[in-house]
């Protein structure tokens, strides 16, 4: 594998030519007699689908460069067209579904796709909300695969030899502080994450994964793991049914998997729940929000030989850092726990990160900017292969988040936190959520995790709220189900309650103010990170 050019859809032919019988994607069809039906796709015939896929796309005028939105649900169609797409040397436009038409919509504006790939659902609602798309191919019919068998060959496909800064996707942030943003990932963009990926963690041959972010499925034929397709909504992941995960798992032999800790609490209280202990997991990965302590407790039961990882990064640069759960409960959970953040280890090989003093708005040269000491919380900033250089058309919004220092390109990761004399980095929040009262900067992190061990709180969110005039820090909690304050006179007590607890704490004794919500809004892509800005506007409205 010593081409020159960079483009991730060549591991694909790599491993059908390496281990053709191996299997590569197992896809469910359907349930009988308590058992997920699956259908089964070798290397070699996932390849050779895709080379189809390849040609019938390139019979209707996609080519390299092309933008083509995709609408497809996880699952086969999904791997192979964007296996089939890479090859073509296309550029693949990723938007999250569940965001909103409105949102949607203005998403597919600012990305221009020239072709709209979709399932019948989405090709038929594009005629009637845009007239952007050249091109529109309906996909997941009969219709569809007919065409695509048609264009089967005994030749492989030849893949586009693109070079490594050559645009490969537009990926869309799931706008949890703002607008959604299209971010460019060029070719060795995707082929750095793959290699830190492979650096980091003891993936081996013949491992199964089961990614519940379908991007993740794309690394798993250089990594030579076998993808089994979740069954899940990808537009509300929290609404999994974890019956269906715990049955995949346990039929598939599943040793790798990547998700949400929004998706994990779900599955491992139900596991625990019903006793079941799955010991076919080696490692599971949790990322988009961060990982409490009590959840790593929770899953270690259920999954007795599995490493807990916990990477940090974004969509604008992922993989930063890494953590395991020993190094969590043996080292860090105490002083969690305590409100000193969340640490998310340290930064991977090839990665750099640095804290500095916060500012709001851009910071054109490194010479503008002014390091924080160690454990002095600050502005996150990173350099590395897996950074992106910029927002897709929206050049505004790119200066505000990078800096260049003469040739090297920093990203603000919009989040804070702080180094500790180990050099682990403590994430502390959002910037824009953190709340600037009068004589005290409040961070959600540290606040939070502090509330978040009380008995009856399933989760708090720390949130700002106008008071006299000025800003002061409150916040939201959402007890356990069979917690919820039923009156006034309950309601009182369990602030009261609250109230104590905070003073314990010197992060907290800023709190006074509390208020009950039975849900939070968070993000479409995991489910995990709230949306804290518009639960304080929620909490203002019912105020007035």
């Amino acid at each position: 594998m010593s081409e020159s050019y960079s483009n991730i859809s060549r591991f694909l032919p790599y491993r059908a030519a390496q281990t053709p019988e191996a299997c590569a994607v197992k896809v469910p069809r359907g349930h009988a007699r308590g058992n997920i039906i699956y259908q089964e796709l070798t290397f070699k015939e996932l390849n050779e689908r895709s080379d189809a896929v390849a040609r019938f796309l390139q019979s209707q005028g996609v080519v390299r460069g092309t933008r083509v939105l995709l609408m497809v649900k996880p699952g086969l169609d999904l791997i192979e067209i964007t296996f089939a797409l890479c090859k073509l040397g296309a550029v693949p436009v990723i938007i999250d579904p569940g965001m909103g038409l409105r949102r949607f919509l203005n998403c597919v504006a600012s990305a221009r796709p020239e072709v709209l790939l979709g399932v019948p659902t989405a090709w038929a609602l594009s005629w009637v909300v845009t007239r952007l798309f050249k091109t529109r191919i309906c996909v997941g019919t009969k219709r569809w695969r007919k065409c695509v068998e048609a264009f089967r060959q005994p030749a492989p496909f030849p893949v586009t030899q693109t070079r490594s800064d050559e645009l490969a996707a537009v990926l869309f942030t799931s706008g949890s502080t703002g607008a959604p943003k299209g971010v460019c990932y060029e070719h060795g963009t995707f082929e750095a994450q793959v290699r830190l990926l492979k650096e980091q963690y003891p993936i081996e041959l013949g491992e199964v994964d089961l990614p519940m972010l379908p991007v993740f499925a794309l690394f798993n034929p250089l990594l030579g793991m076998t993808t089994v397709v979740p069954e899940m909504n990808p537009s509300r992941p929290a609404s999994v049914d974890p019956h269906n995960i715990v049955l995949a798992i346990q039929q598939c032999k599943v040793t790798n998997s990547f998700g949400s800790p929004t998706l994990w609490t779900k599955i491992g209280r139900h596991c625990k729940e019903r006793g079941i202990v799955l010991p076919s997991m080696k490692r599971i990965l949790m990322a988009g929000a961060p990982v409490a302590p009590s959840l790593l407790e929770l899953l270690r039961e259920c999954f007795p030989n599995a490493v807990l990882y916990s990477p940090y990064g974004a969509t604008e640069a992922f993989p930063v850092t890494n953590i395991d759960n020993y190094t969590i409960l043996n080292e860090i959970r105490a002083h969690t726990e305590a409100g000193a953040g969340t640490c998310v280890g340290s930064p991977l090989p090839e990665m750099d990160l640095k804290i500095i003093q916060i500012q709001d708005g851009p910071i054109p040269n490194w010479e503008d900017v002014q390091e924080c000491d160690v454990g002095e919380i600050g502005e996150i900033v990173v350099s590395g292969p897996v950074v992106t250089k910029s927002y897709d058309q929206l050049p505004k919004a790119t200066q505000q988040v990078k800096i260049m220092q003469g040739n090297v390109l920093w990203h603000r990761m919009g989040d804070v936190g702080y180094l500790d004399v180990k050099g682990r980095l403590w994430f502390c929040g959002r910037k824009v959520e953190r709340v600037q009262a009068k004589q005290e900067t409040f961070f959600t992190e540290p606040v939070e995790a502090v509330f978040n061990q009380h008995p009856r709180v399933f989760r708090s969110a720390l949130i700002g709220i106008s008071q006299g005039g000025e800003i002061a820090p409150a916040l939201v909690v959402q007890p356990e189900k069979q917690a919820w304050p039923i009156g006034i006179q309950a309601r009182q007590a369990f602030k009261k309650d609250l109230t104590e607890w905070a003073q314990q704490h010197p992060k907290t004794q800023g709190i006074r103010e509390f208020f009950f919500a039975k849900d939070f809004p968070v993000d479409v892509r995991h489910n995990a990170k709230i949306h804290r800005l518009a639960l304080a506007k929620s909490i203002a409205h019912d105020q007035l």
